[in-house]
């Protein structure tokens, strides 16, 4: 996969990095970690610079994650009741734990938005809910971008000054990553086990 993204990364320059954070964020084939870590592994050998790696990694991002908010908007939240009452006890919620959802992302979205820039399994599921949420379309693109221009800074510098042993953090990544999913599955099961419905 590494190499895949090398050849479009040399093939594309700034476009490909673009393309492939867009990718990324749509239908995830590719870790955000390995294409900006190998962007950087570029700018340390003059192939590219540091401030367009990343303007053109954070605009991918945005992108990718604007159609996830599009298709929540779209779709939005009254759509999902049909879907909760039937099938509510599996998703451990009731109607009414939608609706706090909804009220809390109109308050806080922004935040949630921001923070979940920095975890690996939510960062592109967080559009969804901001979508259907109806948070507003400039303060969604807002803190998307400064959440993802800060990772995507921190991924383009580990990638300048690791070089060519960035390889290495990609082994840490995914298992980590994995560890993560794991444990949410874990703790699905146990909110599974334990969930009442309401009244």
């Amino acid at each position: 996969m590494t190499d895949i993204i090398i050849d479009l990364v040399t093939w594309g320059g700034y476009f490909g990095i673009f393309l492939l954070m867009v990718a990324e964020n749509v239908f995830p084939p590719f870790p955000s970690e390995v294409i900006m870590g190998l962007g950087g592994i570029a700018v340390a050998r003059g192939q590219m610079g540091i401030v367009p790696l990343v303007v053109a990694g954070t605009a991918g991002t945005v992108v990718g994650n604007y159609v996830w908010y599009a298709i929540g908007w779209r779709f939005g939240y009254q759509r999902l009741r049909p879907f909760v009452d039937r099938y509510g006890r599996w998703l451990t919620l009731d109607w009414e734990h939608v609706l706090q959802l909804e009220r809390f992302f109109q308050r806080h979205g922004q935040w949630v938005v921001f923070v979940f820039r920095f975890m690996p399994a939510f960062r592109t599921m967080v559009s969804l809910p901001a979508g259907m949420a109806r948070m507003p379309q400039g303060r969604f693109l807002l803190w998307t971008a400064a959440g993802a221009a800060i990772w995507n800074t921190g991924l383009a510098y580990a990638g300048y000054y690791l070089g060519s042993n960035f390889r290495e953090l990609d082994a840490f990544i995914g298992p980590a990553a994995v560890a993560l999913i794991v444990a949410i599955a874990i703790g699905y099961v146990w909110r599974l086990l334990r969930w009442k419905p309401r009244g």
